[in-house]
């Protein structure tokens, strides 16, 4: 079978202009019951999003309401025990380099939400947690925002370096390597917290060599003008000769009278290896970015293709 953008989750393009990421742990008091309560959520969360999508405050406007679901390897493993389990699916552990770490962080079922209406953001993990909230404890909430021109906080156009839209599904989506769980996706998810007066300290030249491109055109540098750890040169992967891309929807955050800022990044995968081989790799070469950021959380889910929610659903899981 060929992958199919129509029977996934939203994973392959629209970053959204009001988003917010969710994190759930599972109470883990009654196995039994919470899946249970898990099949009836994956039979329900569908028509929620058609709903909401009806019922927007705006419908002129359109919400553009675009929502994932996902379980982490030990939701997984404790939901479904006997079950099915898609091949790269592990829990995400700690990973360091010479001067830097990215650490894990807890997490069994895990939510974003994005569109162009909070309203009907704020309404879908409303009503999804009428359903959870009695299973779950929250393990963190996160609001994003679309900055200037889609812009990162630190200035600069973000994703760049992703694959157009009309290429981004085979980038996104498991294909026939998993037959099972064909046209699910593979999430990372993890906090970047800035010291942004260190960042908005540098010369605009300088946050050009750390990052790789102008500012302002978004031109890419030559590589002997850039710095050795400029993003775009750490976080780059090849195998085989061959650049691999996933689908970033990188979003900020902030409490700006706290000082508190910095990204949510989030990324898609047809293949976690991948993912993981440009965050290894930007702690080997310690990215730029690494210099003023600290990393607060990053954990791995998988986002069930819609045949996989009604498979769940259906206890075919």
């Amino acid at each position: 079978m060929a992958i199919d953008p129509k029977k996934a989750q939203d994973v392959w393009k629209d970053i959204g202009e009001h988003v917010q990421f969710t994190v759930l742990k599972l109470k883990r008091e009654d196995q039994a019951h919470e899946l249970e309560v898990i099949r009836e959520f994956c039979d329900r969360y569908q028509a929620i999003i058609r709903s909401l999508k009806i019922r927007d405050s705006n419908p002129q406007a359109e919400s553009r309401l675009k929502v994932t679901f996902g379980f982490s390897n030990a939701a997984w493993d404790y939901l479904f025990p006997n079950g099915p389990k898609p091949k790269e699916l592990e829990t995400y552990t700690e990973l360091k380099g010479p001067k830097y770490k990215m650490p894990a962080s807890e997490g069994d079922l895990f939510f974003h939400i994005r569109a162009s209406n909070e309203a009907v953001v704020y309404e879908a993990q409303t009503q999804f947690m009428r359903f959870l909230r009695d299973i779950t404890e929250v393990v963190d909430e996160t609001k994003g925002f679309r900055y200037f021109e889609g812009r990162a906080i630190i200035g600069f156009i973000d994703g760049t370096e992703a694959p157009e839209v009309e290429k981004a599904a085979d980038y996104a989506l498991i294909g026939d390597e998993d037959p099972t769980f064909e046209n699910g996706s593979y999430a990372f998810a993890q906090k970047w917290l800035h010291n942004m007066d260190f960042w908005n300290k540098l010369k605009t030249e300088d946050q050009e060599k750390a990052v790789g491109r102008e500012k302002f055109s978004d031109i890419e540098l030559e590589d002997e003008d850039k710095f050795k750890n400029a993003h775009n040169v750490s976080s780059k992967v090849e195998i085989d000769g061959e650049e691999q891309k996933i689908i970033r929807m990188n979003v900020p955050f902030s409490d700006p009278a706290s000082g508190k800022t910095g990204t949510y990044f989030m990324g898609y995968a047809r293949h976690w290896r991948v993912t993981k081989m440009m965050l290894q790799q930007m702690l080997d070469t310690s990215d730029f970015l690494l210099t003023f950021s600290k990393i607060l959380s990053g954990q791995l889910f998988f986002i069930p293709s819609k045949d996989t929610l009604d498979d769940i659903t259906d206890e075919k899981i």
